[in-house]
């Protein structure tokens, strides 16, 4: 009889989602594994998580730990007290965290008090600003980490420097381009959001825009605005807002500002089909997101992230990226080149090929082997 291993695999945000849906797919192909699905509930949008749930077709979470909003210690505080409880009645084997939010964080520190064993899908990213609470997480998880799965070589070098043993460290590829590749058809065949908007392929820019250090600083969001203001001119910018964005924005009461911007183009977030397609079809994405410049080199659409640095240096270095941060010349430089057609050449960085969830599965396979 196969041995069963009890995994729980821990989201908190909807990036997290697009992670681990070719993950639990992959997962149960294999009677070895029973899951457990626990949402801390970080992102508590109702509306948009059940969104990304059907259009990732990822099954209900077994547990939702209701967590909200918060000030990141209370956060961090409040998912580790709720998410105890809830694995010493599961005794679980394994779990499973990605990426660097406060919820990956948080689980990783109970579960490695409980000596439980985990896996952290995304190991090794590093933008080397200890500022971000991002790089907190990603830094503190992988010190805790048993399995650390990455997706590029500098992520290696950069786990190897930081003194963490050489066998823990698993070359698997990019999850996040399992999920691009999986339900590209599905969103093409399913999305209308081209129609819905009046839009044309490569006619348009696609901002997202989220990040405090962008958008909490209120002569920092007001320079972007009077960035993208210019670039407008040059082209439509469509903006699927973040809500941290549109709140500052009503904050600083930036909307009168906004207002008069003819092609900046607000819309509420969309789903994830909706996104890909937007993506796939823009002309340009300007983000500060760091999943999106991954995205953006697998499809091969310019990229231009604003912000200072990157934890993704392999999208800026063979990908579609460029770091232009908040320069406004630069930026508007970049504008023009791509509009030119003077874009970088690029390729798609090595494993990064829809397979990254198999490759995962075979070595908690192998590991569950061993006892």
């Amino acid at each position: 009889m196969a041995k069963t291993n009890n995994t729980i695999i821990l989201v908190g945000t909807r990036p997290n989602l697009m992670k681990i849906a070719p993950l639990i797919k992959e997962m149960k192909n294999h009677k070895e594994f029973r899951i457990s699905l626990v949402h801390t509930g970080q992102h508590y949008d109702r509306n948009m998580s059940e969104i990304f749930f059907k259009e990732l077709e990822i099954p209900e979470p077994d547990h939702h730990l209701g967590i909200g909003s918060g000030h990141h210690g209370e956060q961090v505080g409040n998912i580790m007290i709720r998410f105890e409880e809830m694995v010493l009645n599961e005794s679980p084997h394994l779990l499973i965290v990605v990426g660097d939010v406060n919820s990956t964080l948080a689980g990783a520190i109970v579960a490695a008090k409980l000596h439980i064993k985990i896996a952290h899908i995304e190991a090794g990213l590093r933008s080397f600003n200890w500022n971000m609470p991002e790089e907190q997480n990603r830094v503190l998880t992988d010190r805790l980490a048993d399995l650390l799965f990455i997706h590029s070589p500098d992520a290696r070098t950069n786990l190897l420097n930081e003194g963490i043993d050489g066998k823990k460290i698993y070359d698997v590829g990019n999850i996040m381009i399992d999920s691009l590749i999986g339900f590209h058809q599905k969103a093409h065949r399913n999305s209308r959001i081209m129609g819905k908007m009046g839009l044309s392929p490569n006619c348009y820019c696609l901002l997202t825009l989220h990040r405090p250090s962008n958008v909490d600083v209120k002569a920092n969001l007001q320079k972007l605005l009077n960035i993208f203001s210019e670039i407008q001119q040059r082209i439509p910018i469509v903006y699927p807002i973040h809500p941290r964005t549109k709140k500052n924005i009503e904050k600083y009461h930036l909307n009168d500002y906004l207002n008069k911007l003819d092609n900046f183009i607000i819309t509420e977030p969309v789903g994830y089909l909706d996104f890909l397609v937007l993506m796939e079809n823009a002309k340009f994405v300007m983000t500060d997101s760091g999943g999106i410049q991954e995205e953006t080199t697998y499809l091969k659409v310019p990229c231009l992230t604003l912000r200072d640095e990157t934890e993704r240096p392999i999208t800026n270095e063979i990908g579609t990226n460029m770091i232009v941060g908040s320069n406004k010349q630069l930026i508007l430089d970049s504008v023009d080149s791509i509009l030119k057609g003077d874009w970088k050449q690029s390729r798609i960085p090595d494993l990064w090929d829809g397979k990254t969830s198999e490759r995962i599965v075979e070595i908690l396979l192998n590991e569950m082997s061993k006892g």
